[in-house]
């Protein structure tokens, strides 16, 4: 943190708020000069920074506030060139702004004055880059796993929403989250009542049982599969047609990244599964690979905070207990001490 009270040594405050393709810079003196400037996303802006920065000789504290992932090279670039780079608190900064300015409009230069007196008053945090940190591994793991997982739920919406709504909406009834693989397997099959009832039902459940591949039995389950189909009010359309041909192409992705899905979560436990972290993590209730990875990959090494307190700062869960006057003039007269 950066106190201005007391300092025995000048330090240069330099506050960026970033964007895509270029960055406004403000940077101030303790004799509260002040210059402002923007520099691009390209290397060779990076490098004239980093040149007028040591050109100064005067320590240098740099401010950045996280924008999607266009600080992450510039706050590389500036770490490995030896300076100090603090990380902004994005809720941090828009509150601060919307007090300081009374507004809720988004102004580059207006962020980088509130990052620099956020700076000035020391609300700041480490920044931990996955990079230099060798953590960026971790952090792509989860960040794909989270893709693929959007990826899966948009083409769910899509089959929930419209085609079995269209050509087999009793079969929603048989989708669940431990049923979503088998399930989109049968009806890659038998996407249409017209399908399931070319069989008798003894040769559909036994045909149902061979694609799911089960030790389990599903005889009563398939067995209710097809007496859905028998009764469906489905729209009939032709079994050779486009309309058959897109569902199924649908559902074949789905499968296919239902099972990517799967492949990483098993590539995260083996990666992590000599993390002692990782193994405290899996020991609480409800926390799976892909709970425990995604904290770690964004958290990195958990024994760097001293105190769980670090960690909810770290996470923007900062916790405070608020009390008004009258409680401590309560305090006084009673005289409670909060110590018990």
């Amino acid at each position: 943190m950066i106190k201005n009270k007391n300092t025995e040594k000048e330090v240069v405050l330099v506050a960026i708020d970033i964007a895509k393709s270029k960055h406004d810079v403000l940077i101030e003196r303790l004799n509260r000069q002040r210059k402002k400037f923007v520099i691009r996303n390209r290397r060779s802006d990076f490098l004239e920074f980093s040149k007028y920065l040591k050109d100064l000789k005067i320590p240098c504290s740099i401010g950045i506030k996280p924008t999607a992932d266009y600080h992450h090279n510039l706050a590389y670039f500036l770490k490995t060139e030896g300076f100090e780079v603090k990380w902004m608190s994005s809720i941090a900064v828009a509150r601060t702004r919307e007090a300081l300015h009374n507004s809720w409009d988004k102004n580059d230069s207006k962020d980088a004055q509130v990052i620099l007196h956020l700076m000035k008053n020391g609300i700041t945090q480490y920044y931990y880059d996955p990079v230099i940190e060798e953590n960026n591994d971790l952090q792509e793991l989860a960040k794909t796993h989270f893709q693929i997982s959007l990826r899966k739920t948009r083409l769910q919406h899509s089959l929930l929403n419209h085609y079995l709504p269209l050509y087999f909406p009793e079969a929603e009834k048989f989708l669940c989250s431990h049923r979503a693989h088998w399930f989109g397997k049968l009806l890659l099959r038998f996407p249409t009542p017209a399908l399931v009832l070319e069989l008798d039902k003894e040769e559909f459940i036994k045909q149902g049982t061979l694609i799911l591949r089960t030790k389990k039995t599903k005889d009563t389950l398939l067995g209710d599969f097809y007496e859905c189909a028998r009764e469906s009010i489905g729209v009939p359309i032709a079994l050779d047609s486009q309309a058959i041909s897109m569902f199924r192409l649908i559902l074949s992705e789905h499968l296919e990244l239902a099972q990517k899905r799967l492949d990483l979560e098993k590539k995260a436990h083996e990666t992590l599964i000599q993390n002692p972290s990782y193994k405290i993590l899996r020991s609480l209730p409800g926390v799976g690979p892909i709970i425990a990875l995604t904290i770690l990959a964004e958290a990195g090494d958990l024994r760097r905070f001293g105190h769980e307190r670090q960690f909810l700062k770290f996470c923007g869960l900062d916790l405070a207990t608020q009390q008004s006057g009258a409680f401590w003039s309560y305090l006084e007269k009673t005289g409670t001490s909060l110590g018990g």
